[in-house]
């Protein structure tokens, strides 16, 4: 039987008291959130508490939250930085409204990250950099920072965390600049202090990020140390520790991932399932830009990446990859698929399998480059000139983003078409606890060829007829030759053809076979037979929304969810899911786009509408609040 677990809700008072004894309370989660400048190594500490909380079992979802600017000036409250971690006994949804434990670097990182902190929350703070220069910097208007902001100081862990590191490495060699850089190892070793965390395995994470530079990787170790002994021997003494107990149900290799990294894999996997080399074309561009570095890692695995001088040439190389016979794909974000348009174009009306990755980001134009937005479905579905359709996905998770991959991979292939795979920069930089899959547990992938019988006799657009998709030949087999381009063709020689009759039949043709493709029907969760409520979404929002359907459900309401991964083709029982309930709200990070989306394709559907485009992921509780008002409007 489950214990009833509390809530981390403890007061950290400085006190000086070695015999003090800790004891060690278990909880159901906690939300932990590293922020300083964004020199000060947040995101390395938040990754870092996230991979040993992953490889210990625990469930793990990430936020990572940093600023556009290449380099804000220091203090200066444009520079912060954040990283939020939310780690759980089982399976976490989202990284959480607010956190249980902030960490403030600086005073800047306080003043712009108190307001991410429950009423409750312990405030662990370097005293070094909250001198008064720093405070004129954070814009305080009296030395008496933590009463301007109403902060109750016994909340609050003032550790001079900047002297006690330079202490630590005083004789390594190292010069004060490097020094400083390592404050976020002493934070982190506190906060694995706090909740138990096994120090070995911050270890061995840094040996291997820092393999070729080990006496950086051991001064680092070394900080981390400190930090831990400073909360054990009781100079920062808490009344209690935590620890999170794992759940894990399904036995298995492990690990903390990434969208980006998981997307990555997918498409490794994808190309080895279907035994061809994999071709990435890209341009680098903020937050896709981590799909192209880790793919550019794997050469071993038959991988070619090419960094391209511009968005163009990146989709348009991986068209003639693609048409050379490898399993071609591109990334970017919203502006890139603005540019990439023509040569997706090219590859609807060649009818070849290309993958394009979009990790939506705030727009329009530059906009808000290190922000999540999902403001780029209209574009993905209608964004180019004439008829053309193309298949849409959009993952729902940091590890779905594998899954999302794969499948966009088996359908481009087997279909011979491109596919637009939509992810975000919250799914695509946040992480979660991911289990490793085997390549057998993997979907078979089966190219679509053309056949021996045709031999001699090929022509590039004779079609399967169950699926519609037309016979994929490689250049240079003999018997198959064949030429493809960008004018329409005739449907049965392959000639270029401006026959009236025959563009509306190719037009009809390629949108028939996008149609054809299977794709799972939509499951409904929660109270899915009598709820009074729907929630609809798509792609990242689906952690925030289930757990607001959960918030909803518990207070005693009929609530189901249901969330669209596969958007064009819809599921087959999209009207029968939608038209169900009396009341149905789609939520999403734009102004409405899914919601006109569906109601073009659902006769007589007209929802409630939760909209937001602020860059932020969505708040759980900011969602249970509107949709309770709809449940009784």
């Amino acid at each position: 039987m489950d214990k009833v677990l509390e809530r981390v809700k403890a007061t950290i008072h400085i006190i000086y008291n070695m015999t003090d004894v800790v004891e060690v309370k278990e909880l159901n989660d906690v939300v932990v959130r590293f922020s300083g400048d964004s020199g000060d190594g947040m995101q390395l500490a938040g990754n870092i508490f996230s991979t040993v909380s992953a490889e210990i079992g625990n469930g793990i979802s990430t936020f990572p939250d940093y600023p556009a600017d290449i380099r804000a000036p220091q203090g200066s409250l444009t520079g912060v930085s954040g990283f939020q971690v939310h780690i759980g006994e089982g399976v976490v949804y989202t990284p959480g409204d607010l956190c249980d434990v902030l960490v403030a670097m600086n005073a800047a990182a306080l003043k712009m990250q108190y307001r991410y902190t429950k009423p409750q929350a312990t405030i662990i703070i370097d005293t070094d950099s909250f001198a008064p220069k720093d405070l004129e910097r954070a814009q305080f208007k009296t030395d008496d920072y933590l009463g301007e902001m109403g902060i109750d100081p016994d909340r609050v862990v003032a550790c001079p965390i900047t002297t006690m590191v330079k202490h630590c490495l005083e004789g390594s060699g190292m010069d004060n600049k490097a020094i400083l850089k390592c404050r976020n190892m002493f934070a982190l070793g506190l906060v694995c202090w706090l909740f138990n965390r096994d120090l070995e395995l911050v270890a061995n994470f840094l040996k291997e990020k820092f393999a070729r530079k080990p006496q950086i990787a051991e001064n680092n170790i070394k900080v981390v140390n400190a930090g831990y002994d400073y909360g054990h021997n009781a100079h920062a003494s808490v009344p209690s520790t935590y620890r999170i107990e794992s759940k894990v149900k399904v036995k298995g290799r492990y690990m903390d991932i990434t969208g980006n990294k998981a997307t990555a894999y997918g498409l490794i996997a994808a190309a080895e399932k279907a035994g061809l080399k994999l071709y990435l074309g890209s341009y680098p561009i903020t937050p896709a830009t981590d799909i192209l570095h880790e793919l550019s890692k794997h050469k071993s695995c038959g991988v070619i990446t090419v960094q391209c001088e511009d968005e163009i040439s990146g989709c348009a190389s991986a068209v003639g990859a693609s048409f050379a016979g490898a399993l071609a794909a591109t990334s970017t974000s919203g502006p890139g698929i603005c540019l990439k348009s023509e040569a997706m174009n090219l590859a609807v009306i060649d009818e070849l399998p290309l993958v394009i990755i979009d990790v939506q980001r705030g727009g329009p134009s530059t906009g808000l480059p290190t922000k999540s937005e999902q403001t780029d479905l209209l574009q993905a579905l209608f964004g180019r000139n004439g008829e053309s359709p193309m298949p849409v996905i959009a993952a729902k998770s940091p590890t779905d983003c594998f899954d999302a991959v794969y499948e966009a991979s088996k359908i481009a292939l087997e279909h011979l078409t491109p596919v637009v795979l939509l992810t975000d920069a919250f799914v695509a930089n946040g992480s979660a606890a991911w289990k490793l899959p085997t390549m057998e547990e993997l979907p078979d992938i089966h190219p679509h060829y053309a056949p021996a019988e045709q031999k001699g006799s090929y022509s590039p657009y004779h079609r399967d007829p169950e699926s519609g998709a037309r016979y994929w030949a490689i250049p240079g087999t003999e018997g198959y030759s064949h030429i493809l381009g960008g004018l329409e063709k005739d449907g049965n020689t392959g000639a270029i053809s401006t026959d009236p009759e025959n563009h509306d039949k190719m037009c009809r043709l390629r949108a028939e076979k996008v149609a054809k493709i299977e794709v799972p029907d939509l499951h409904v969760y929660g109270d899915k037979d009598d709820a009074e409520l729907l929630i609809v979404g798509f792609g990242g929002t689906f952690g925030h929304l289930y757990s607001a359907m959960d918030e909803l459900r518990k207070a005693g309401n009929k609530v189901a969810l249901t969330h669209f991964k596969f958007i064009n083709p819809l599921p087959k029982n999209t009207a029968e899911v939608l038209m169900k309930y009396k009341k149905v709200v789609v939520a999403e990070q734009n102004l409405g786009q899914l919601a006109a989306y569906l109601r073009m394709n659902v006769d007589g559907f007209v929802p409630y509408k939760y909209n937001e485009v602020k860059g932020q992921p969505f708040v759980v509780s900011q969602l249970v609040k509107s949709f309770e008002k709809i449940l009784t409007d």
